[in-house]
């Protein structure tokens, strides 16, 4: 059985459609989210809606734990400038659909976290090594968190991070995303029409420093908050 993975979508509602109709165009049926639903872009909850519709079950990320907790980021204010609009927009069902999230899951021989095995929210494996692997039990790991889509090897272990769909910061635009067949992991791109996501941050009172990173896959918020 195919699985595919999808992570850090955080509010891109127009980058999420577009890899789920390629996930549909390729017929993998089974989807997993490593968390973020939420964060960044103002689509939150057609992005939730749209899981809970197609029942894909999410560990829980960062931001979906600020705005499903009521936290806050101690990286960002921008961060915190987004989640105080969505905030005021999210419904209450959304709310609590975050709120059933998991910190962890297994699917088939996969372990899933939406950032590390450390701390499953907030642990950056921006260099994943063969000593933190040997470490824990299991042969197939996947992680978001970063932003930027990778797979590494160690020995008997491999390690998937599927990138962003909603935020790129890997130098590729295209929304992100990763798929298993049980054996091998392979990265995916899609592309898609941006202009929508400037256009309702704009209405919705956010200039392009919120989201001009889009254009080129790079961090867009001076400060890193994931």
């Amino acid at each position: 059985m195919t699985i595919a993975f999808i992570s850090d979508i955080h509010g891109n509602f127009e980058a999420l459609k577009a890899v789920l109709a390629e996930i549909d165009r390729m017929r993998v049926a089974e989807i997993v989210c490593v968390g973020d639903v939420v964060g960044y872009y103002s689509q939150v909850n057609e992005c939730c809606d749209e899981l809970r519709r197609r029942g894909i079950p999410s560990v829980l990320g960062n931001h979906d734990w600020y705005l499903g907790y009521g936290g806050f980021c101690t990286r960002s204010k921008s961060v915190n400038e987004c989640l105080a609009y969505q905030r005021k927009v999210i419904t209450s069902e959304n709310v609590n659909w975050l709120r059933a999230f998991h910190l962890q899951m297994q699917m088939d021989t996969v372990r899933i976290v939406h950032a590390g095995w450390g701390d499953p929210i907030d642990e950056y494996l921006t260099n994943p090594s063969e000593d933190y692997f040997a470490r824990l039990s299991g042969t197939h790991f996947v992680s978001g968190h970063t932003h930027v889509q990778s797979i590494h090897r160690f020995g008997g272990k491999t390690y998937c991070n599927p990138g962003s769909v909603g935020q790129p910061r890997d130098g590729d635009p295209r929304a992100a995303f990763a798929t298993f067949d049980g054996e091998t992991f392979a990265l995916h791109r899609a592309a898609y029409d941006m202009q929508k996501v400037f256009d309702l941050m704009e209405a919705a009172g956010f200039h392009d420093y919120y989201y001009g990173g889009l254009k080129t896959g790079a961090k867009n918020l001076r400060r890193l908050a994931d």
